[in-house]
């Protein structure tokens, strides 16, 4: 089942002549762990904000095309009956959290206090983004007492007692350390096992070559390519998109390691080893 299709999607900022997106198209399948990869203002946080009905309902501009969410139309809804459907994690969590709740139990119910959930239901979704972001121990700590790492948990698992279809992040290691970034990626991965539709604009490219199911290569407003990630990684021309290539990748094209049905080049350490594996003769 399709839970994101978008068709020739073009928006222009107000005031800007250019467009930021231009033409994109692409769909995404129930449970799928999406990954989107590009340089600096090749479109990805507006692509993000597009998905959850930001842009053009907030943002506003010039915007043509189609954007479905679980079979809603974006330009048709609010951005709250949106939010049913998705969700969104921005790059500082800082930006998140309201500020008007005095524990981390309380931010979470804040969202589903607004929806009018019931008081039972909204403990049993509170306690299990508790639970599975593995924050419950910081219930009752001020949500500003928090590391980074478990403010930006904080703020996934307000997004997940929403119980969203989808799950857009928008960057959310990029201001952490790699302990913190270690502690989203792992919250992230447990969604995707959960079964949860995950897009994510990532710059840590070997945790998106390990994790996603497709990788998104977008410049200029524009989706370059759109596949597995070692048919991704294995571009001749990826650095020209500002992409630098997972380790293993590199280590592979300079070791002459690849796969001898499809010519691509390892993205993981599993499967560099495999390749290697396969490709040492046979002693008898």
């Amino acid at each position: 089942m399709k839970k994101i299709v978008v068709e020739n999607l073009k928006y222009r900022y107000p005031l800007s002549n250019n467009l930021v997106l231009n033409g994109i198209s692409f769909d995404v399948e129930e449970g799928e762990f999406i990954g989107i990869v590009g340089r600096n203002l090749a479109g990805k946080s507006t692509l993000c904000q597009a998905l959850v009905g930001l842009v053009p309902h907030f943002y506003k501009g010039a915007y043509s095309g189609r954007v479905e969410i679980s079979g809603v139309n974006v330009l048709e809804s609010s951005i709250a009956e949106l939010s049913k459907h998705i969700g969104i994690v921005f790059q500082n969590p800082f930006t998140q959290v309201t500020a008007a709740k005095l524990t981390v139990y309380e931010e979470i119910a804040f969202g589903l206090e607004n929806l009018g959930i019931e008081r039972k239901e909204m403990i049993k979704r509170i306690d299990y983004a508790l639970n599975l972001l593995d924050i419950y121990r910081f219930k009752d700590r001020n949500p500003f007492e928090l590391s980074g790492g478990q403010m930006q948990r904080l703020a996934i698992a307000s997004i997940i007692a929403m119980k969203p279809d989808i799950i857009v992040l928008d960057e959310p290691t990029s201001q952490l350390d790699p302990q913190g970034s270690e502690e989203v990626f792992k919250a992230v991965q447990d969604l995707s096992k959960e079964g949860a539709t995950i897009i994510m604009v990532e710059q840590k490219i070997e945790k998106i070559a390990r994790f996603a199911d497709r990788v998104m290569l977008m410049s200029e407003g524009k989706i370059i390519d759109y596949d597995a990630p070692t048919k991704i990684f294995s571009r001749d021309d990826l650095l020209s998109y500002g992409v630098q290539p997972p380790v293993f990748t590199t280590i592979g094209r300079l070791l002459g390691l690849k796969d001898k049905r499809t010519g691509l080049y390892p993205v993981t350490l599993d499967e560099a080893y495999r390749m290697m594996a396969k490709s040492e003769p046979h002693r008898s």
